[in-house]
């Protein structure tokens, strides 16, 4: 099987991401709050533009009557045209009590703005300056918000203020703002079709390597970008899964080629000895023939029972099992039974027991992996002198310790963590009892109780040292 080619970028396939989905889901909400929030700038903009011009327009009509009541005709036309002549958006007007026009800057009103004062919003014309203006000043025209009113002596006055500059001043304001929202818009499109490209290129990644690893190469990993992001995370935890995965077949291959090779041999010779029994005419050797086959069916089934102890202990369905034990207790009673056992093998059995040690476990277990280690020393730890074995149980830097040492030949360093495989034989011949599953079936124990286990060199022999969590 060839391996998942790289899938090509799509428009299409980029949609279909929840990064770009997301991101224009965000786009349009921001529009939206952007477009409520610049109209209403805008609007309230437009309000004070006009407030301002209305206070002016009333500022300066308070001016123009007090200077009536106070000035004659010729002092108001000066006051009004000096304010004409002034650029900017202001409007003049002065007419005497008939309506014809003294000074100001736009030369003709609707009858109804000088017979009737109020405020109007009407289009003007403004005509040539009447003093002192140039005669060629080209008229201009408009939309203004006026006030008209009758001074004391009689004279007709409209101020007021061209609506154009607050109009100039809203376009101002849309056209940033569409040139805003366009420019957001884009951005925000690219952005997030680059940040869906990158996306889509990790996960291909990790789709690539699932595709290879299908394809039966255990040995893929996931690829790590070393940015430590989240990306970067799913792959450690993917990288440490496979690692398990390959792990695991690995074991299981091994344990499947050694239980062939372990378990054919004594199948293959129990199966003699029925058939050499079969045709012994001899009651006293067919019954000797029958024990010999009973204790080699005892052995297999005591390997079978160790395979499927330690497959449950690794698979942790004996957790149910756990409670509050007396964890010197159970030390000082496999002491206890294993002195004698040790003496008659020509070793000492020394134990010291730091007292009131509790532990979290199921007892069963830990007392078949002491077991376990206390025969493996008695069976592998004698010297020419006979040898002996220690076990302790101690409390230390916040943790609990228990070792079992002898003053054999050792462990060789390469060694100490392949011990703990199934079916693990230091001596290749396997011309020693046994399946090579007793620790294997200690480390299944230690680990199912959250500890640890290791192999020191006891100089000489071999120090096993096991460690749980203090409760």
């Amino acid at each position: 099987m060839t391996d998942a080619a790289p899938r090509p970028f799509r428009l299409r396939s980029l949609w279909r991401t929840t990064t770009v989905r997301l991101t224009a889901m965000f786009i349009a909400i921001f529009v939206g709050f952007a477009i409520v929030l610049l109209g209403l700038i805008a609007y309230q903009s437009a309000i004070q533009i006009q407030r301002e011009q209305l206070r002016d327009v009333q500022r300066e009509i308070v001016q123009i009557r007090l200077l009536s009541s106070q000035s004659g005709v010729r002092a108001v036309a000066f006051a009004v045209q000096k304010l004409a002549d002034r650029p900017g958006p202001g409007i003049y007007y002065l007419g005497d009590p008939t309506g014809v026009m003294i000074a100001g800057n736009v030369t003709d009103f609707p009858a109804v703005v000088l017979t009737e004062p109020g405020r109007y919003e009407l289009n003007y014309e403004r005509g040539r300056e009447i003093f002192g203006g140039p005669e060629d000043a080209v008229p201009t025209s408009g939309t203004a918000m006026v006030e008209s009113l009758e001074l004391p002596n009689g004279l007709r006055l409209v101020i007021g203020r061209d609506v154009g500059e607050r109009r100039g001043f809203n376009a101002i304001i849309l056209r940033t703002f569409f040139g805003g929202v366009i420019g957001i818009i884009v951005l925000s499109v690219l952005a997030g079709g680059l940040t869906a490209r990158y996306v889509l290129r990790r996960i291909d990644a990790i789709t690539g390597t699932s595709n290879k690893i299908m394809s039966g190469n255990l040995s893929e990993r996931v690829p790590v970008t070393g940015r430590n992001d989240e990306f970067d995370a799913v792959a450690t935890s993917l990288n440490a899964m496979l690692e398990r995965i390959e792990r695991l077949m690995v074991g299981l291959k091994e344990v499947t080629d050694n239980v062939a090779h372990d378990l054919k041999t004594p199948l293959t010779r129990l199966r003699n000895k029925a058939e050499a029994a079969l045709r012994n005419p001899d009651p006293e050797a067919r019954r000797v023939a029958l024990e010999t086959t009973i204790a080699e069916s005892d052995q297999l089934i005591r390997t079978f029972n160790a395979l499927l102890l330690i497959a449950r202990a690794e698979a942790g369905t004996s957790t149910g099992a756990f409670s509050n034990i007396d964890l010197s207790e159970v030390v000082a009673d496999v002491a206890e039974l294993y002195t004698p056992v040790a003496e008659d093998a020509g070793m000492a059995l020394d134990a010291v027991i730091e007292p009131g040690i509790e532990l979290d476990a199921n007892r069963e277990l830990i007392g078949q992996a002491l077991v376990n280690l206390v025969e493996n020393a008695i069976k592998y730890g004698q010297n020419t002198e006979g040898g002996s074995i220690s076990l302790a149980a101690r409390r230390e830097a916040g943790r609990i310790v228990i070792e079992v040492a002898d003053k054999g030949p050792g462990i060789p360093e390469a060694d100490r963590s392949r011990v703990f495989e199934r079916f693990a034989r230091l001596e290749a011949s396997r011309t020693e009892p046994g399946a090579g599953l007793g620790l294997a079936l200690v480390s299944a124990v230690v680990r199912l109780h959250r500890g640890d286990i290791r192999f020191e060199d006891n100089a000489p022999g071999a120090r096993a040292i096991i460690t749980f969590p203090a409760p």
